[in-house]
């Protein structure tokens, strides 16, 4: 994925710095609204942002091999085109992400067409910081919930609807239990951050009095014969400060 820069008033790619944060574009043609928005996306280390003026410039940064977004931010009125007909050429092209759109309109018929166009959200402007982050944060939570969610790690793609880890290179598909795959998506979004062994407990199984850590130790062991190359060496789901961690960039 690449990251953003500005360069003689051409937006530019070069390569997103590894890490766990979640991507974010953000598309509008006001350079210090898009530069403010970066800066609070990246404040706490949650998200990574990336730049673009245009509708062209978005497309060339989505366009590109590996490229992947969490979300999208979209201004309406773009300098090349209407942000509501691309929110509409992304879905047709297959994008699943949620989309949010900034207008400056608070018309309701703006706001149905722009919903109608497949976006997620509309935030009419001026706006305060605290609630688009809010309502971003609202609508990454639904997207990890729904049908849709895509989660890379290691060699697999994950989708936790359907517990399903599909290799692309061996072409292998890995079925998991209701279990296996909570464990994994909630390792997932905890980051690069160890989880304590009673937290992905009661996280996975609830407050069950009936049910102890060996239980929790019993399905780590299994969900690692399956997805670990070498499951007495592990790279992917690492036992780390009394809990697990899952490390999604080790192959």
């Amino acid at each position: 994925m690449a990251e953003v820069l500005e360069q003689n008033e051409r937006v530019i790619v070069a390569e997103k710095p590894s890490g766990d944060e979640r991507s974010i574009l953000i598309v509008d043609d006001d350079l210090a609204l898009r530069s403010t928005l970066a800066e609070q996306l990246v404040v706490d280390g949650e998200f990574w942002a990336a730049e673009a003026a245009t509708v062209a410039e978005a497309d060339e940064i989505l366009s590109k091999q590996g490229a992947r977004f969490d979300a999208i931010i979209m201004d309406v009125s773009l300098p090349d085109g209407d942000g509501r007909d691309f929110c509409t050429q992304l879905r047709a092209r297959g994008f699943k992400m949620p989309i949010i759109m900034l207008t400056g309109s608070a018309e309701e018929t703006d706001v149905v067409r722009g919903l109608d166009s497949g976006a997620n959200d509309y935030v009419s402007k001026p706006f305060r910081l605290s609630e688009l982050m809010a309502r971003l944060r609202a609508q990454l939570r639904m997207f990890e919930n729904s049908e849709d969610a895509v989660f890379s790690i290691g060699p697999y793609v994950f989708r936790p609807a359907t517990k399903l880890l599909h290799e692309p290179i061996k072409n292998r598909r890995i079925r998991l239990t209701e279990k296996e795959a909570a464990i994994l998506k909630f390792l997932y979004r905890a980051g690069a951050k160890p989880v304590a062994r009673q937290v992905l407990l009661n996280e996975v199984w609830g407050y069950n009095a009936a049910v102890t850590t060996h239980t929790l130790e019993t399905h780590i062991y299994r969900l690692r014969q399956k997805i670990e190359p070498d499951p007495s060496h592990s790279q992917l789901l690492i036992t780390e400060a009394g809990g697990y961690r899952l490390d999604p960039k080790a192959s």
